[in-house]
C-alpha cells in the first residue's frame, strides 16, 4: 500500500467532515480529486501503482471499475464544474481523513476553508477489491491539505435583484 501525494488538485464533492449520505444511507468519508491531464508525471505514478496491484492480484479490472476516471467523459454525461481536462480520482475512507491548512494546523468544517472547487494536496493509496461485489481498484483517502482558493463548484447562485421593485421608506402604506 504505497501512499501517493496528489499536489494542487481541485476538490469536488467533499464529504470529509461528515460521512456522505445517499438516499438516506450513510456511506464513507469521501472526495473526488481533479488532476490536470497535463500532469503526466502524477498520472504515470498512479497508473503504475494500479497496474502493479492488478498484476499482483492476478485479475482483470476494466477501466470503468478503476478509481481514476476521464473527467472529459464524466463532463459529457453530467456537466460537472471543473471536470473538463482533468482526471477524476474518487477516494474514500471509513475513518475521517486528516484535514489541515497550509501551515498544517487542523481545519474544521466550521472554518469554511475547504470546499468544492478549492485546491488541495491529498494523500491517497489504491487497493484491489476482489470479492462477491466485484473486481475493482478503489482509492483510500488519508488526508487533505488546503492549498489555495478556487471558484466554488455549484455556486451558480441566482441574482434576482432586478426582479424586485424599490420600496418606499413608508412601508406602512403597503
Amino acid at each position: 500500500m504505497d501512499k501517493i501525494k496528489l499536489q494542487n488538485v481541485r476538490l469536488s464533492f467533499p464529504s470529509i467532515f461528515k460521512k456522505a449520505q445517499f438516499e438516506g444511507v450513510e456511506g464513507k468519508y469521501e472526495a473526488t480529486l481533479l488532476l490536470d491531464k497535463n500532469d503526466k508525471k502524477t498520472k504515470a505514478i498512479m497508473d503504475k501503482a494500479i497496474n502493479e496491484l492488478i498484476a499482483e492480484a492476478k485479475i482483470k479490472v476494466p477501466d470503468d471499475k478503476k478509481a481514476i476516471k476521464d473527467g472529459d467523459a464524466i463532463f459529457e454525461e453530467k456537466e460537472y464544474d471543473g471536470y473538463e481536462g482533468h482526471w477524476a480520482i474518487k477516494a474514500s475512507s471509513s475513518r475521517r481523513p486528516t484535514v489541515i491548512n497550509r501551515d498544517k494546523t487542523p481545519v474544521t468544517e466550521d472554518d469554511n476553508i475547504v470546499y468544492a472547487g478549492c485546491y488541495v494536496n491529498a494523500i491517497i493509496s489504491f487497493w484491489i477489491q476482489n470479492n462477491k461485489y466485484g473486481k475493482r481498484v478503489n482509492a483510500n483517502l488519508y488526508g487533505i491539505q488546503f492549498i489555495k482558493d478556487g471558484t466554488p463548484f455549484g455556486s451558480g447562485d441566482f441574482d434576482v435583484t432586478d426582479d424586485f421593485d424599490e420600496v418606499s421608506d413608508d412601508v406602512n402604506d403597503l
